[in-house]
């Protein structure tokens, strides 16, 4: 069965007043997104991934010693990434649940430090790519930043929280200024609570 695009969880205006506009939610879920499952349909149809859940895919298609990835593994695994980004955020300035602020507080000292890491790694990952907030195998959490579509499966670890830093995700609001997005993300858009929910 074909992968489909899914629906936001919110109106496209939703996010308006907290920074992301419709006019960026029509460029990146209606269009950007929709690339992405649209031209991994066509890489997948025919081969041994056709069939496969898009996690399978990523994971068996992703080289760590390629300078660049091949379309199948790019297309599929920006798929999975906006899948979980649109889940990610919503309306309403969701306050941060306690089991979540314990476990960020236990692995970076406190909340301001893990903000300061995150906006960090989102601001200083060169062109394209994302910031992430990851569970590792042992239970531990870190900021990590990947290129282009490379996400946290790839290195076995629970993507918790991902920041979109390909420019299409914030140039119609923010323009050049992408720490500014990042520290807005962190402040008004990410939904505290399904980043809880990932703990496991």
């Amino acid at each position: 069965m074909a992968f489909e695009l899914p629906d936001l969880p919110y109106a496209h205006d939703a996010l308006a007043e907290f920074g992301m506009s419709a006019e960026t939610m029509e460029f990146h879920h209606d269009l950007h997104h929709k690339a992405y499952v649209d031209n991994g349909n066509k890489l997948i149809a025919g081969t041994e991934w056709e069939g496969k859940t898009l996690e399978e895919i990523i994971v068996g298609t992703y080289d760590d010693k390629a300078v660049a990835q091949n379309g199948i593994f790019n297309n599929i695994s920006q798929l999975w990434n906006h899948n979980q980004f649109w889940e990610m955020m919503g309306p309403g300035k969701v306050a941060m649940p306690g089991e979540l602020e314990k476990a960020i507080t236990e692995s970076f000292g406190s909340v301001d430090e893990f903000r300061s890491q995150f906006s960090a790694a989102g601001a200083g990952q060169f062109g394209s790519g994302w910031a992430w907030l990851v569970k590792n195998a042992d239970g531990s959490l870190a900021v990590t930043k990947t290129e282009n579509g490379v996400n946290p499966l790839c290195f076995g670890q629970t993507a918790l929280l991902g920041c979109d830093v390909w420019e299409h995700s914030y140039y119609i609001d923010f323009r050049n200024k992408r720490p500014a997005y990042l520290s807005n993300f962190l402040d008004n858009l990410v939904n505290w609570e399904n980043v809880a929910s990932r703990l496991g």
